[in-house]
This record gives structure tokens, C-alpha cells and sequence, in this order.
């Protein structure tokens, strides 16, 4: 965006400090109404209505819940500003005073605790902000703003629905696309890293077939509990076996699922895995080990027929282009204390953001 006619060492643009007080009761409202993705309708409507009243041209249900808001001041670059929408199924149990008490169905149909315990909640506040003020203060910049407010960034799908549904297409495509993470640390501290931020990840759920018996005549059956605690076990054996110490995985078994009873041996079992990497050669080799040992357990344990693995969701690198971060902290050095802005190492979250910077 250009900046030419605004003086960068000067106080933030437009009346930020008399924002807050409305951006805080946007926070702890949005908070306290938590939607699981693509559940975000609430959460959307109160962007939308927002940006109306700044005086964006809006768009809805883009990619189903997605918000779209453009503000046209002249020529010059067109730059996108980011911010994704939904919730956990998580229970909250912070104790603060605007805690979420919601429940939602999730897609498995289950009832389920909602929380925003990943911060989207400040994001959507922190876009609704910056547009406010960058609405304000039109004068001293010129191009188009583009702020897009995504749905599922918590099961990868938020992003690609968006530009499956025409994000690059029905509205212009940015020179430049900025995106934010609220992460653990000090508050008030602000940092970025040109190249690789966040892993890969890739969830997987495996089938494990056996044959069931009763728990008194364990020689009749084909135990897939054992086989599957097998697997979980050699699994482990990936990053600390097969994996360089000089470069980074994660293979983290997040559920074992198998059985109802304590004495009836059940006839399969269900393991559900997340994997997290920071470069393809590594994350082929780690993805091929899986295969690998599922394929053999179930064969050491005379399955009656080969595992089932199913892809569940996948998020790509998020690599930062070196103009843009670079540009980006300069910014924030003009208006941040030099001890605030620093470089940050990738990070082990993993984001669908990149898919935007795809296109």
C-alpha cells in the first residue's frame, strides 16, 4: 500500500485509543460466542456489519461463511489483510468473566465445548480495528484494501473454500497478503521471520482390522487393540529413529479408539495421528514410515485384511516472502520500542494461511 503521504515516525494513524474501549467489548462478545468452523455465521455477521459501517463494499458467504470487505481509495497496490474466524471444541476454563458456556454440534454430529482457545477472537478484533482505521485515515494512502475474514482455519479448509468460491477471481488479487498469530510470550511484543514460520501438518486416520472374540477365549480372536497399541508404540520410533537430529519432525498419536465393553475383544480399532514438518523431503519420508509400520504391525499380527489410512486434513508451509517481512518489521520499528520487535524461529503450528499465497 502506499504510504508516501504519511509520516511513519509519528503517533498510530486515527483515533486508535478511543477505539479500544469498543474493540474490547467486540473481543470478550466474540469470545463468548464461540463457532466451530464453518459455524461462524455470528461471528461473520458482526465483521460484516462492522465493515458496512466503515464503509466497505461487502461480500458474504464466501467459501460459506466467509466475509469479504473492500475499500476502493484510487490507484495503486491492492493489499489483503487476513483474519480467520473460528473456534475449538474445547471447554473452557479460564474462570474470566466472559468464559465460554457454549455447546455445538460438531460434524461427527456429538455435542461439544466450544472455546476460542487459539486466539481468533483477537484476530477478528484486530482486523475490525485496522480496518476502522485504515477507513479513517484514506487520505494518506491510496490502492485498494481487501480484508477477508475466513472461516476453518482450525480443520484447513477455510482458506481453499474461499478461493474454490472465487476469492481471486470476483475480487481483485492482492499485490501483497498480511495475516497475524496471537502466540504465547510477553505481552506487547511483536515479531516475524522471512521464509519458513509454520510446519506442514498432515492428520491421519488409521483403521486397524482384527476379529473379535470373548475376553475369556483371547486365542479366537485377531486382538486389534494390541495391534494397535503396537503401532502407537513403533510410531514413536520415526523422529528418534529415522529422522536426522539436524532436522525437526513431530508424530504426536492424539486417539485410540477400540472397544465398548472390558470383556468382549472388539473386531477393530481406530488410531488417529497428526504429523508436523518443516521440509518435504522430510515430511515424504516420515508420511512413507507410517505406511510402513501400520502395513507391517497389522501383518505381524495376522490381520484379515490391510489397514485403512485415511487423510483426514493437511496444512502446507507458511514461507514468508523476504520484501514483504521485511517491509512489514520496518513498519513496526517506527512505531514499537527496538526491544519489542524481534525474529521469531519457525514454529511447530501450522496455519492454512500459506494457501492463500499459493494462488
Amino acid at each position: 500500500m502506499d504510504t508516501k503521504h504519511t509520516n511513519p515516525s509519528g503517533p498510530l494513524p486515527g483515533n486508535l485509543h478511543d477505539l479500544l474501549p469498543d474493540l474490547e467489548k467486540l473481543y470478550t462478545d466474540i469470545h463468548s460466542h464461540p463457532e466451530l468452523s464453518m459455524q461462524e455465521i455470528r461471528t461473520a455477521g458482526l465483521a460484516a456489519d462492522r465493515l458496512r459501517a466503515a464503509g466497505y463494499e461487502v461480500t458474504t458467504g464466501v467459501g460459506k461463511t466467509g466475509v469479504v470487505g473492500l475499500l476502493r481509495n484510487g490507484s495503486g497496490p491492492t493489499v489483503m489483510l487476513r483474519a480467520d474466524m473460528d473456534a475449538l471444541p474445547v471447554e473452557e476454563a479460564t474462570g474470566v468473566p466472559y468464559a465460554s458456556k457454549v455447546k455445538a454440534t460438531d460434524p461427527e454430529g456429538k455435542t461439544v465445548p466450544v472455546m476460542h482457545a487459539c486466539g481468533h477472537d483477537m484476530h477478528v478484533t484486530w482486523l475490525v480495528g485496522a480496518t476502522n482505521l485504515l477507513a479513517q485515515t484514506r487520505g494518506t494512502w491510496k490502492g485498494t484494501l481487501m480484508a477477508v475474514f475466513q472461516p476453518a482455519e482450525e480443520t484447513a479448509a477455510g482458506a481453499q473454500a474461499m478461493i474454490d468460491d472465487g476469492l481471486f477471481k470476483r475480487f481483485p488479487k492482492p499485490d501483497v497478503v498480511l495475516g497475524q498469530h496471537v502466540m504465547v510470550g510477553p505481552a506487547g511484543n511483536v515479531a516475524g521471520r522471512t521464509g519458513v514460520i509454520t510446519s506442514a501438518a498432515d492428520s491421519l486416520q488409521i483403521r486397524l482390522f482384527g476379529r473379535g472374540a470373548h475376553g475369556s477365549m483371547p486365542q479366537a480372536s485377531i486382538d486389534p487393540v494390541v495391534m494397535a497399541a503396537a503401532t502407537v508404540m513403533r510410531l514413536q520410533t520415526i523422529v528418534a529413529r529415522e529422522v536426522s537430529p539436524t532436522e525437526a519432525a513431530v508424530v504426536t498419536v492424539g486417539a485410540l479408539q477400540a472397544g465398548t465393553k472390558e470383556n468382549v475383544i472388539p473386531d477393530e480399532a481406530i488410531v488417529k495421528l497428526n504429523v508436523r514438518t518443516f521440509d518435504e523431503g522430510v515430511r515424504k519420508r516420515v508420511l512413507a514410515a507410517i505406511t510402513r509400520i501400520v502395513n507391517a504391525e497389522a501383518a505381524a499380527s495376522g490381520a484379515p485384511k490391510p489397514p485403512e489410512i485415511t487423510p483426514l486434513d493437511r496444512y502446507a508451509l507458511v514461507t514468508n516472502d523476504a520484501g514483504a517481512t521485511a517491509k512489514a518489521l520496518e513498519a513496526f520499528r517506527q512505531y514499537f520500542p527496538a526491544e519489542r520487535i524481534r525474529q521469531t524461529g519457525p514454529a511447530s503450528a501450522s496455519e492454512d494461511f500459506g494457501s492463500f499465497g499459493a494462488e
